[in-house]
């Protein structure tokens, strides 16, 4: 991998796609931690941002993926238009005219990418509402409830709306900024980015075990846990690789004629849903518990949200309850299987081999093709949702072991996340070195 990283900043029009790339995360980062919303109390500002980590619930796991720090114009970060791509992609299989539109022309799929803008600024006004709400009451399920505001009036709550929308929609922009003018997927380095940026605070937790407790057990845990993050990177990588080849055969006539050269495999990920599984798993669970906040910070007590709350919760002092981790497993399994059956399209599959003198061998054409692909995929799935499964009760379970890593940014989604983007990057890399015949360099 560095031997890739080394011969690609040999080349001039590459290198200058890596500096432009490191040029935007850097904007980006300094946006997300020195940019603060208009008339926000910095003391109180940093009290919760650097103090009070890991206690307050508004740095819940999935803010720490998609959003930048708390009370900066760039706090919902790439969130919204994430939130939004999901909706769209799913509105694409289940609306006819969406799909259509998406099948015909490099024009439809233009349109669709506007949609899904139009539709990420509605999310970021409604999140950016909320957020500032809870701003206003800020560790009310805490028993503080502080205003994070100077001025405290609906003029300069709307003010700091607009503020956080304005950031998601810049951010958005600098996202397709990535994605056209560098190397891979924008948002995804946007996520990969706020993921390593917590990297220093885990280090931090470790270091503070050593010191507190330079004992023979503390030592043992703190290697156990880093030899578990290393297993999990080797585990990730393995399954991120894995694929089920399909092995197809095409009559001589589409072997032979034209200038097409036949695919002698179907290849299917195990990992066909990514991450988005777990991300919707912890969407649905985070919901009652960030009501229940909004509700508490506005002098509301319902009970049974209250009730839900306190087993779905992901910061719950001791670890998340054992009915919650039961939940968000079979949430996670659901989700996969939902999100795969709209990835895949057996039947299409299927009608495309036909069309291309293609063949599953021992399979006949047509609908005992699609049903066996349609198999296929169904057990991938199964293996794909184990997998998301363990990935992400592991830093759960590991913080009820011990509880002083309850909170760090390291955890199982996140080395899933950034080993994701890390490989697609290097594949990138890898293309982009051989489209300019350096392929010298990765022999």
């Amino acid at each position: 991998m560095f031997k890739i990283f080394a011969n690609a900043w040999r080349v001039e029009d590459i290198r200058k796609k890596l500096l432009f790339i490191f040029l935007l995360l850097f904007i980006y980062r300094v946006g997300a931690v020195l940019v603060p919303l208009p008339g926000m109390d910095l003391s109180l500002l940093n009290f919760y941002r650097y103090e009070n980590q890991g206690q307050d619930q508004v740095m819940t796991i999935l803010s720490m993926l998609m959003g930048g720090e708390i009370g900066s114009v760039f706090a919902m970060g790439i969130a919204p238009y994430i939130t939004a791509s999901i909706i769209m992609q799913l509105l694409t299989y289940a609306v006819p005219q969406l799909s259509q539109m998406q099948k015909e022309d490099e024009e439809g799929r233009k349109k669709i990418g506007q949609i899904t803008r139009y539709l990420a600024v509605g999310l970021a006004a409604l999140q950016g509402a909320g957020m500032v709400f809870s701003y206003t009451r800020h560790g009310a399920h805490m028993g503080l409830s502080i205003n994070l505001f100077y001025h405290q009036n609906m003029f300069m709550y709307i003010t700091a709306t607009i503020a956080m929308m304005t950031g998601t929609i810049f951010i958005m922009w600098l996202a397709e900024l990535l994605t056209e003018k560098g190397i891979g997927n924008g948002a995804s380095f946007l996520i990969f980015a706020n993921i390593l940026a917590g990297l220093p605070m885990g280090f931090m937790i470790f270091w503070s075990m050593l010191t507190d407790q330079p004992d023979i057990g503390t030592i043992a845990t703190v290697v156990a846990i880093l030899l578990a993050f290393i297993a999990i990177i080797v585990f990730v990588v393995l399954v991120h690789e894995g694929e089920r080849r399909i092995p197809v055969q095409y009559s001589r006539k589409a072997a032979s004629g034209g200038l097409r050269q036949p695919q002698q495999h179907i290849p299917l990920k195990v990992n066909i849903a990514g991450v988005l599984s777990i991300i919707f798993a912890m969407s649905f669970l985070g919901l009652p518990v960030m009501v229940n906040q909004f509700a508490v910070g506005a002098g509301l007590e319902i009970g049974w949200l209250e009730f839900i709350s306190q087993f779905v919760d992901f910061n719950r002092t001791g670890g998340m309850h054992w009915i919650g981790i039961i939940i968000y497993t079979v949430l996670i399994f659901a989700f996969t299987h939902f999100y795969t059956s709209f990835a895949v399209n057996p039947i299409d599959m299927a009608e495309n081999l036909k069309k291309n003198g293609g063949f599953i061998p021992g399979i006949r054409p047509g609908k005992p093709t699609s049903d066996f692909i349609e198999t296929t995929v169904k057990r991938l799935s199964w293996i794909g949702a184990c997998f998301y499964s363990l990935i992400a009760l592991t830093p759960i379970v590991m913080g009820i072991i011990v509880p002083q890593i309850q909170h760090i940014a390291f955890g199982g989604t996140s080395l899933l996340i950034v080993t994701g983007v890390a490989l697609e990057f290097v594949k990138q890399l890898e293309s982009q070195l051989l489209m300019r015949h350096y392929k010298g360099f990765l022999e």
